[in-house]
């Protein structure tokens, strides 16, 4: 199934009109409670419950984008918005490793103006797992996804038609065996006190013993060492995962 968001003229902004029937808070409008309590009675609007349908169905998505401004254009940062709601896609007991949709498998697939160099961590944009942190954990993780390694063409604006041919045969290569690939490693939840109390910080025990390694433990929680190298950019052995 493919949701071409262009052709669709898919929605970006989130606006009241997303809510069929009366606001549950008509003076103070707050999309993500209105949204929640929508999905819940069955009153969001037509083309976000589609999509919802077939997120519901998917074993797999995989987004494709052109990088904008070091995230996703508007178009799909709205489809984010609206589609992944509260109640449907994650809730305050079911998010990151015991996410709704811990079941299946998600990925980003996007092209980018600049060249790979540029996006090193030694390169003027600095370095691309950086930039992929907030999509790949805080959104798709976050929503219980196994995220799959990202598929990147760089700069293909600029490359000769041999090198472009070159890359879609790589993506069309990778595609054969993707459902087999083993995802990328993020920092179970068990890791953090789940609490208010404790704030859903590291537990200390796993902070101490961090002090020990040469890198962080993800692109996110570093703890103020080095990144781990391409923590967003590849798999890792079983053996360096724990």
């Amino acid at each position: 199934m493919v949701s071409d968001l262009y052709a669709m003229t898919f929605k970006a902004a989130a606006t009241q009109d997303d809510i069929i029937g009366e606001m549950m808070n008509p003076d103070i409008f707050q999309y993500g409670d209105e949204a929640m309590h929508a999905w819940m009675e069955g009153r969001l609007s037509d083309d976000i419950v589609a999509e919802q349908h077939k997120v519901e169905k998917a074993e797999l998505i995989i987004f494709q984008f052109p990088l904008y401004w070091f995230s996703v254009p508007a178009i799909l940062k709205g489809w984010i918005d609206r589609v992944l709601t509260q109640g449907f896609a994650f809730s305050p007991q079911k998010f990151y490793d015991n996410g709704v949709f811990k079941d299946k498998k998600a990925m980003l697939s996007f092209s980018t103006g600049a060249t790979q160099s540029m996006y090193r961590p030694d390169g003027i944009n600095g370095d691309i797992n950086v930039a992929l942190w907030p999509l790949q954990n805080g959104t798709l993780h976050f929503c219980g996804f196994q995220v799959l390694a990202p598929h990147i063409f760089w700069s293909p604006i600029y490359c000769p038609v041999e090198v472009r041919t070159a890359m879609l045969e790589g993506w069309r290569a990778r595609l054969r065996g993707l459902m087999s690939e083993k995802s990328l490693t993020f920092a179970p939840s068990e890791f953090f006190d789940l609490s208010f109390k404790g704030g859903f910080t590291m537990w200390p025990k796993l902070k101490e013993k961090q002090k020990s390694e040469m890198y962080g433990l993800t692109t996110g929680h570093h703890l103020g060492k080095p990144l781990p190298p391409d923590n967003q950019l590849k798999a890792l052995p079983e053996c360096e995962s724990n």
